[in-house]
């Protein structure tokens, strides 16, 4: 059944109508971007995607009884991939896009707004964090949530990520400052029962937690007894504020310790020695850089760790971060990434008749899709359009005003394309956003209830 026109509301209608363990899509004549190394780039190519899963991609593809998507003059591209992301934050946006530091954000943030959050404030900065996310084409997302003063807290978080059909990896943590339950790290076992028994389902688990105890105390920094807390669940850890020197030590001290590997992830990982790249590149620990929070903020250097983690054979995926002073979407954080290390690169070489060494779009895009699913624990399920994986991607119109005509698809992503331009997005084969509009969001209502929280938050008095 061809409907023969992209995302148009006479295909969703058809894609509705039919149970979504028994739907196929067909998206016929798309540029075909999938970030898998064996597939590459197809022009004029279909991916065919059965229920939850990408099962075909290539040309012509033959899909009876499949609705069909005509793409000609889109782009198809995996989904991008959040690796570490303050949701609950979210209905407090660009309060403080000036702020001066480190410091400057958590005693405003952490020591000030945070004490006075309710299970409901967590579940509204969460929801409207996951749902911006999905609009700019982010089709996974981590939330680092440590802001969880009760289970309820706990559970509000989980319920947003859960209610947007967002692909969400809930990273537990207690709070900072501020009276609360101290139920973190106990309460995880009942949390992962209680939301993440199923290994094959949207939303995963994992332990957060930070580098050392110079913010927040002992009991929130990363060591041997919270690895063993980890391990006993079977879930990853994402470690943040790892930046310095001191980080640079309880690397070493990890390293030591046999608590590095693929399921740690270091977030940030700026100004660190050459030492600590060592042992973090040996034992194939991920990392998570935040290019626009090391910038803007000034972590350590200021300079995303781009360079170093390829030096030490580890590919990274990218963040957001804070939404208190930076950026929601994924297309800026490309952007910052590869104007920054450009620039090192030309400045470093400049005088010296060596060639810059410069990353390209292709990495870049790395970096945001397949590295950060592979950051996030999720290599296998998404990150590419690879038959057998869940389909997670995005339709991207080339031929839009600012985009056309289509030279290179890539560079069209990293550096041409906005949110603006992403006209549908599947998360698990269900259709999220068509023709422009994230789907199945009353934003009257939705914009009420963040008011509403936002007001209470800044209105309440620091506990």
């Amino acid at each position: 059944m061809n409907l023969n026109h992209t995302t148009s509301a006479a295909v969703l209608e058809e894609l509705r109508r039919r149970p979504a363990d028994r739907r196929r899509i067909l998206f016929t004549g798309a540029t075909v971007v999938t970030m898998d190394s064996g597939l590459g780039v197809l022009d004029g190519g279909d991916v065919l995607v059965e229920g939850d899963t990408i099962t075909a991609v290539g040309p012509r593809l033959d899909a009876p009884d499949a609705v069909v998507v005509d793409a000609t003059g889109a782009i198809l591209a995996p989904g991008f991939v959040d690796t570490h992301r303050h949701a609950w934050e979210a209905q407090l946006r660009r309060i403080m896009p000036d702020v001066d530091d480190l410091g400057g954000y958590v005693m405003a943030t952490l020591a000030g707004y945070a004490t006075v959050y309710r299970p409901q404030d967590m579940y509204i900065g969460t929801r409207l964090a996951a749902l911006t996310a999905i609009d700019s084409g982010i089709t996974t997302m981590l939330d680092f949530s440590h802001n969880s003063r009760t289970r309820e807290h706990s559970d509000a978080a989980v319920e947003a990520l859960r209610d947007t059909g967002i692909r969400g990896v809930h990273a537990a943590m207690g709070p900072h400052f501020g009276d609360w339950d101290r139920q973190w790290p106990g309460d995880l076992p009942r949390l992962k029962s209680q939301y993440f028994s199923s290994d094959d389902q949207l939303l995963t688990l994992r332990l957060a937690t930070l580098a050392t105890d110079e913010i927040a105390g002992p009991a929130l920094a990363y060591g041997p007894e919270l690895a063993r807390v980890a391990r006993e669940l079977g879930v990853g850890v994402s470690v943040d504020a790892v930046f310095g020197s001191a980080s640079s030590d309880a690397v070493l001290r990890w390293a030591k310790d046999g608590i590095l590997g693929p399921d740690v992830t270091l977030i940030h990982s700026t100004g660190l020695t050459p030492e600590a790249w060592q042992a973090m590149g040996e034992s194939g620990t991920t990392v998570a850089l935040a290019p626009t929070s090391d910038a803007q903020i000034g972590l350590e250097t200021a300079i995303p760790a781009v360079d170093e983690a390829l030096s030490a054979g580890i590919r990274p995926g990218l963040s957001i971060d804070v939404e208190v002073a930076l950026a929601s979407d994924m297309f800026t954080q490309m952007r910052a990434l590869h104007a920054i290390q450009r620039m090192r690169a030309v400045n470093a070489a400049h005088g010296t008749g060596r060639q810059p060494s410069r990353i390209t779009t292709r990495d870049v895009l790395d970096f945001a899709t397949l590295q950060g699913a592979r950051t996030n624990g999720l290599v296998g399920v998404t990150g590419s359009l690879t038959p057998g994986k869940k389909a997670d991607l995005l339709v991207i119109q080339a031929e839009d005003l600012n985009n056309m005509p289509l030279n290179d698809p890539i560079g069209t992503i990293v550096v041409g394309s906005d949110a603006r331009n992403i006209s549908a997005v599947l998360i698990n084969g269900e259709p999220r956003k068509w023709n422009g509009q994230v789907l199945d969001v009353n934003l009257a209502a939705l914009r009420g209830e963040v008011h509403a929280s936002r007001e209470y938050v800044l209105n309440t008095p620091a506990v």
